[in-house]
């Protein structure tokens, strides 16, 4: 039977032991073994190897309030990490696995960390290259296999087992909710990340805040790809550890994510709007003109029955007849490209279009939107199933207060927001005013409590005849191309907005082929038919705007934008600023 209990407790220091009491043998962890095979691993199990690994750091000379950091990959060995190292009073700092070693120094010495969990040797080196700028760090562990210089995680298990499990207990039943339980580092589109300081009770309260309104039970099985070391899905792995769901760990190649739903059938996926983007692509954008516009139409018919049937309006006859014809012949086969049995997606992180959300509604995939950020320990508003309004990112959490300034930024206060940022006052003070968060996003809030999000304050343009535009319009649009993977518009001071766009290798190579093209990106860009290609994408999306704000020239980019370029964070929003100076050039020509 469904249940939605949880582990409760007050911090989440215990929850490796309360889990383990709680679900036993149930399945906690799905993981990839071999392709196509996937494995189990008990809560039981999954405590009994975090409690082995804190006991092993408290060997290794932990202390309450100690910072550990930890660079892996989203997997279930970062689970047991997390896990142990915060029973043991310690602190956690999130280092991104795609960070350069340069990145990682920066980091793990900014927080001052004494020692560092390290995934495999790879990793390890990136913090041997850098060893020499960390006079904290004190030892390296890590998770899988060895590495010259740090200690194999069998090591600190066998030592772990040398202790009595009665004093990591005590250890976490010591700790209480204002002590600082993650040090999480913005990705930063600007400058240097910045430490933020998040206890548990910041998290806690979320949990609970979050309890309905995940719409995760016992049952739930949620496949998570996102980097654990980002809030987005720290939240999720301990939304679904507290209810004794499963959690399946994505195998660590996107391009296989789609192939993987079909393999692991979740119930749940949360996501950034660039993966939905994809499959709607995958869905839509390699159809004949007549036959994705016959698609698109039945999109908006089940878009409509499922909106009258949330309404608990009537459906007429005839179109209920339509509707069930479409959704076996037509709306299965899209769910399919989820694995079949989704219930929900939720989208974070930036901005996803409307129409997406409403086509995937359509076919039977309801993706609510939320928002929130580091600082809002990951949640601060969220559409439900019950209550969703699309186009918004839902109501402001119970227990969190939410209000427009008068510059329309939306401003948040409650137990969630953060303790501020490491070793910078100033900029905390900054941040936080009176107990109300300055989030930098400029928003509206309707009579409902809805919460719509227009942009960012920085990454509004304002062009030399002083319109303001809001860039995300524009590229979102753009980004539903089959064709295209990123869109940049540009505009400020200028007197016209322009973009630079990059193709999407898997469908431009496959086009180039066919058409008996060169297939290697960097000639693509600059052949006249992709050109046209994208010209023809561009006019689509401007046909939606006012004059004023239509892309007037664009150029397409030799490669895609990257996380190893710096131009992307870990969770594929750009980096203007850095956009900016790589292609400086670019952005002149148009002007010129």
């Amino acid at each position: 039977m469904t249940t939605t209990a949880t582990v409760a407790g007050t911090t989440i220091a215990d929850f490796a032991f309360r889990a383990a009491a709680a679900y036993g043998d149930r399945p906690a962890a799905r993981h990839q073994t071999a392709p196509g095979a996937w494995s189990d691993i008990s809560y039981a199990d999954l405590a009994g190897q975090a409690i082995e690994l804190g006991l092993g750091l408290i060997e290794l000379g932990l202390e309450h309030g100690d910072r550990v950091a930890v660079l892996g990959n989203t997997r279930p060995l970062w689970s047991v990490a997390h896990l142990g190292l915060t029973a043991t009073g310690a602190v956690h700092v999130s280092v991104y696995p795609t960070n350069a070693p340069e990145e990682c120094a920066w980091v793990v010495g900014d927080s001052g960390s004494r020692g560092i969990i390290c995934e495999d040797a790879d990793q390890v080196a990136k913090i041997q290259q850098v060893r020499d700028q960390l006079p904290d760090l004190e030892w390296i562990v890590v998770l899988d296999g060895e590495a010259d210089g740090a200690i194999p995680l069998a090591e600190v298990r066998r030592r772990g087992r040398d202790r009595d499990e009665q004093e990591l207990r005590d250890r976490a039943a010591a700790v209480v909710p204002e002590d600082a339980y993650m040090f999480m580092y913005t990705s930063g589109t600007t400058g240097p990340p910045k430490g933020c300081v998040l206890s548990h009770g910041n998290y806690r309260f979320i949990l609970d805040a979050a309890d309905e309104l995940s719409g995760i039970d016992r049952d739930s099985v949620m496949y998570l790809f996102l980097p654990l070391a980002h809030a987005f899905a720290l939240l999720f792995q301990l939304i679904v550890l507290d209810h004794g769901a499963v959690l399946v760990y994505w195998g660590g190649d996107t391009a296989k994510l789609v192939p993987e739903l079909a393999q692991t059938r979740p119930t749940h996926l949360p996501s950034v709007p660039r993966i939905f983007e994809k499959i709607y692509s995958a869905a839509v954008g390699s159809k004949e003109p007549e036959v994705r516009e016959q698609l698109l139409a039945a999109a908006r018919l089940g878009f409509e029955v499922r909106e009258r049937q949330h309404r608990g309006e009537p459906i007429p006859d005839e179109m209920r007849a339509r509707f069930e014809a479409a959704d076996d012949a037509v709306f299965a086969k899209v769910r399919a490209l989820f694995g079949g049995d989704l219930q929900r997606a939720i989208s974070g992180g930036a901005p996803l279009s409307q129409e997406i959300a409403e086509f995937f509604w359509g076919c039977g995939i309801l993706i609510t939107e939320g928002f929130g950020m580091t600082e809002t320990s990951t949640a601060a508003a969220m559409n439900t199933p019950e209550h969703h309004r699309f186009g918004t990112v839902g109501r402001s959490l119970p227990g969190q207060e939410a209000r427009i300034a008068a510059d329309g930024e939306l401003l948040l206060r409650g137990p969630n927001i953060f303790q501020g940022y490491h070793g910078l006052p100033d900029a905390t003070r900054e941040a936080i005013d009176d107990g109300w968060l300055h989030t930098g996003d400029l928003g509206a809030i309707d009579d409902d409590g809805y919460i719509s999000i227009v942009g960012r304050k920085k990454d509004i343009i304002i062009t030399a005849g002083g319109k303001n535009l809001t860039p995300a319009n524009f590229e979102n649009d753009l980004k539903r191309s089959k064709w295209i993977s990123q869109a940049v518009m540009h505009g400020d001071r200028r007197p016209f907005p322009i973009a630079l766009v990059t193709l999407d290798p898997e469908t431009i190579v496959a086009w180039a082929q066919e058409q008996g093209l060169p297939t290697g990106i960097a000639e693509l860009a600059g052949h006249e038919q992709v050109r046209a290609l994208i010209q023809a994408e561009v006019d689509r999306a401007n046909a939606r705007l006012a004059r004023v704000e239509q892309v007037k020239r664009f150029a397409v980019l030799p490669r895609d934008l990257s996380q190893e370029s710096g131009e992307l964070t870990p969770t594929l929003k750009v980096k203007r600023k850095v956009v900016d100076e790589h292609f400086a050039a670019e952005i002149e020509a148009l002007y010129a």
